[in-house]
């Protein structure tokens, strides 16, 4: 199953608001929506995929649990980025501060922020290019940093704000560096 792009520009231009209650209507549906207006039908993962990605948010939390740093969320959460574009990494953190900055209104729908770090896992039906796309356009919108991780090219690619890509191979140790300060991922 591929991802599906509708674009939806030329019939109606969807607010945050209207997006929400989109996703709410369509819950069994992944949906994200890109800068242009363009609504994002994201394809279910397989099960090595689904493992994969538990396990990347599984050590995230319990490092965060220990660091008390930040919040941690899982693929299904939306972030509405500073450009407009609707938004669901495959792991993400958000610095505790920024959060707390948030209303109880926000927090409880779909933030509006872009994460401090986010991971993307690059399963069989994902597009490279359009995962480097989405991983530039966090960068663009504040990303501090950012890993995507593919396992069919063995190699991960680190995205850190306002430096070049790096690429490396697999396996490997990912530091959180300054972001996730004593956070480590074995590849």
């Amino acid at each position: 199953m591929n991802t599906i792009v509708l674009n939806l520009e030329p019939i109606v231009h969807l607010n945050d608001e209207q997006f929400y209650q989109l996703c709410v209507a369509n819950s069994d549906l992944n949906l994200e929506m890109n800068a242009s207006g363009e609504l994002i039908i994201v394809p279910p993962v397989g099960g090595e995929s689904g493992n994969q990605e538990a396990e990347l948010i599984t050590d995230l939390e319990i490092w965060n649990r220990q660091a008390k740093l930040g919040k941690v969320f899982s693929s299904s959460t939306i972030f509405i980025l500073p450009n407009g574009a609707k938004r669901s990494p495959d792991a993400a953190w958000v610095k505790l501060e920024r959060w707390e900055a948030l209303t109880p209104e926000q927090r409880k729908k779909f933030p509006p922020l872009v994460p401090d770090f986010v991971i993307e896992l690059r399963s069989e039906t994902d597009r490279l290019i359009t995962l480097q796309e989405k991983m530039q356009e966090y960068i663009e919108n504040g990303l501090r940093l950012g890993w995507l991780i593919n396992p069919q090219d063995g190699n991960v690619e680190i995205y850190r704000l306002g430096k070049a890509v790096v690429i490396i191979q697999i396996p490997a140790i990912l530091s959180g560096e300054d972001v996730l300060p004593g956070f480590e991922l074995q590849i």
